[in-house]
């Protein structure tokens, strides 16, 4: 069921947001390898189930109310940031541009959040401006966020697969 906390859907997405950017900070500021992996390791697992609902549920469910180029291009984004969630994953601080990598991830999902928050013509606020039921969405989206972090501690998830972007193999 819904946490009762968040009024809406969006109001949702932006505690994801800030849970996230908290994540990014206490990672700028660890020290030790084992600190920065738990941290990285956290910092994944909440984006892939952020951009899993964002683009399960709430994107589809403004598909042709809001402009397509704004939802074109957060499916975009979301898949610039999978391809160094899998990235991070798979490696650990010991390892080359680690630290760059989770940086740089932090730097596209500061864009990403800006592009969804802002004021008048962010996504957000042409939802906002739709007849879609946010209560609703957000019941179906909190629902679908408990599945995949309850997933994700038993047998964790899969890589997060780009849906715009076709990644070519080297």
């Amino acid at each position: 069921m819904a946490e009762p906390q968040f009024t809406d859907a969006i109001a949702l997405l932006k505690a994801d947001h800030r849970k996230v950017e908290a994540l990014f900070e206490k990672f700028e500021q660890a020290t030790s390898a084992n600190r920065k992996q738990t941290l990285a390791q956290e910092i994944c697992v909440e984006l892939k189930v952020h951009t899993l609902i964002e683009e399960e549920i709430f994107y589809p469910a403004f598909r042709g109310l809001i402009e397509d180029d704004t939802l074109n291009e957060a499916y975009v984004e979301h898949d610039g940031a999978k391809v160094l969630i899998n990235d991070i994953e798979a490696s650990s601080p010991d390892d080359d541009f680690y630290d760059a990598k989770v940086k740089v991830l932090s730097e596209e999902i500061k864009h990403h959040v800006h592009e969804e928050e802002m004021p008048s013509d962010g996504m957000f606020a042409q939802c906002r401006k739709t007849d879609v039921d946010l209560v609703a969405l957000r019941d179906q989206m909190a629902g679908r966020k408990t599945e995949l972090l309850n997933l994700a501690k038993t047998s964790g998830l899969p890589a997060a697969k780009p849906t715009a972007v076709n990644l070519v193999a080297a």
